[in-house]
């Protein structure tokens, strides 16, 4: 005899933990499914490697004792026994890449734990997620717009792309270096690389095209002025707080003043906080706003030393995202730049 299926309502899922809503209170609409995600997908999948990471972490620690061990023999054999001065660079040397070995597999745990929290949620919102996308050409562009300068070495991470409200949007982050030459009294040159900008980029394409070129930059006295007078105007805007940390010109003062609303503004100084950066500057020009700001790593999944189920981590990373769709928010709809010009032209 068969047993009877049944066609029954089915279980109901069960409560959310109270640890996890906690962590993500607060969080825009967007996300409001997340913290179900959160317990049913992302948290089995990070204790699942827990056991790895305790494991990678213990020995990076370990690791770390010896090559300060080394270092410290090298300094008292070097200088107070043998004094041998060479003797105590060499044992720090072999300290600190004793240590670099150590973390070695720590770091490995930490790239495998961010690709499992990231890139479900850039699947959530339907975009690619890429950790090591080699040159971005549109770093070229942030340079013709002067939002970045000159460089002869570059590295870049975690490439992020999608479309949102039909905007379609570019972020990533950037380490360029340059090549400097100097020689001393003797004649020997000697080489050495300086970074110029650490920091995040983003690349927002309208539909629309903008009618001038506005360029934003964080307020630094007569070196903005000069930069200014690129065939641009000085632009002064009704927010205090924006002007006291920003300048602003323009080749279209009217069309200028309605892209800078004051809600765009605030959400702009906002994510120099959300990014924990500076020296934020951004640029409207064709049909395009750049941005870049000089901040820490985004997209990171926290310290190794933690559980990886912390929600947490989550949690920061969930904010980084919706610092820059509150930017894409605020500008959502370009069309209203034709409609200003045009409104403007009829005044």
């Amino acid at each position: 005899m068969s047993t009877p299926t049944s066609n029954g309502p089915k279980d109901p899922a069960p409560e959310i933990d109270p640890l996890i809503l906690l962590a993500m209170r607060g969080l825009p609409k967007d996300f409001e499914d997340f913290p179900r995600i959160y317990q049913d997908e992302l948290r089995p999948a990070l204790q699942a490697k827990e056991a790895e990471r305790q494991v990678a972490a213990k020995n990076s620690v370990r690791w770390s004792w010896v090559g300060a061990l080394v270092a410290l023999l090298g300094v008292i054999f070097g200088f107070f026994v043998f004094r041998v001065p060479q003797l105590a660079i060499v044992a720090g040397i072999i300290g600190f890449a004793v240590h670099g070995a150590g973390r070695g597999p720590l770091n490995e745990v930490r790239k495998r734990a961010k690709a499992m929290i990231v890139t479900p949620v850039a699947d959530q919102f339907k975009m690619i997620f890429d950790p090591e996308p080699g040159v971005q050409e549109s770093i070229v562009d942030m340079r013709g717009a002067g939002l970045v300068p000159d460089w002869d070495r570059s590295d870049f991470e975690d490439r992020l792309t999608g479309d949102r409200n039909g905007v379609d949007f570019e972020f990533f982050e950037a380490h360029l270096e340059e090549r400097r030459r100097t020689t001393d009294s003797r004649g020997r040159t000697r080489t050495r690389w300086v970074t110029v900008f650490q920091g995040q980029c983003l690349r927002f394409r309208f539909h629309k095209n903008f009618h001038g070129k506005t360029l934003v930059l964080r307020d630094a006295g007569i070196l903005n002025r000069f930069l200014g007078r690129r065939g641009m105007d000085r632009i002064a805007l009704e927010s205090k707080q924006f002007e006291d940390a920003f300048e602003v010109f323009g080749t279209d003062q009217v069309e200028a003043r309605y892209l800078l609303t004051p809600d765009l503004m605030q959400r702009l100084i906002e994510l120099e906080k959300v990014f924990r950066g500076g020296k934020l500057r951004c640029s409207f020009q064709n049909n395009e706003l750049l941005i870049a700001l000089e901040g820490g790593d985004l997209f990171e999944p926290g310290s190794m030393f933690t559980p990886l189920d912390n929600p947490d981590r989550v949690r920061e990373l969930l904010d980084d995202f919706a610092a820059i769709f509150n930017v894409i928010d605020s500008f959502a709809d370009p069309n209203r730049v034709s409609r200003s010009k045009r409104e403007s032209d009829k005044d």
